[in-house]
């Protein structure tokens, strides 16, 4: 029975987990605290510490550490797969529809549509992170003394080296860590 219960409440976590790991915290304690009393607020708050340390999405994450400390390793494994299961089927609803009429005007047409909208995302958070490493958390100011120099410059000369030769933006990000940390280690 408890095996059943972990999976429902995590399958709901992640068939209603609309908007990332954050946006699913209230639900993730809805079920975990207030309506299955598996851990206190104390301990769901290191649950949510212990997601973000480790690698992957805090659900997941959550739904593994919560069924293992409830039912031990069946208990991880129903609710990961709780967990899992609403996002797998809806993947593999889309794709199917897609697969199946990929030609139709009106498929083409909402493709065409949502294209500028991932670009402007992609830019927005590219955006972002341009601005955390060259003005730091502060935002973007019009004061020179505010510029982190060595950041601006080691990012025109990766976006140089993309640009000319077409290079692996793995072996540019892999270079420019070790360029940056040099330079950080030395200043």
């Amino acid at each position: 029975m408890i095996l059943l219960e972990l999976f429902w409440s995590f399958f709901q976590i992640g068939m209603f987990s609309i908007g990332g790991g954050m946006a699913a915290l209230p639900l993730i304690q809805h079920q975990v605290v207030d309506l299955h009393p598996w851990l206190t607020l104390t301990e769901f708050t290191d649950l949510i510490t212990i997601a973000e340390m480790t690698p992957g999405p805090i659900a997941i994450n959550a739904a593994t550490f919560v069924g293992i400390r409830i039912a031990g390793l069946p208990g991880a494994i129903v609710a990961t797969i709780g967990c899992v299961l609403p996002a797998c089927v809806i993947v593999s609803i889309l794709a199917w529809v897609y697969f199946k009429y990929k030609e139709l005007t009106v498929v083409q047409g909402v493709l065409a549509g949502l294209r500028p909208g991932v670009v402007a995302l992609i830019a927005t958070a590219g955006l972002s992170i341009f601005t955390l490493a060259i003005w730091g958390e502060g935002g973007f100011t019009l004061d020179p003394a505010s510029i982190n120099y060595p950041s601006l410059v080691l990012f025109a000369v990766a976006f140089f080296i993309l640009r000319k030769w077409k290079t692996s933006p793995i072996f540019v990000i892999l270079g420019s860590g070790v360029v940056g940390g040099a330079i950080y280690l030395f200043i």
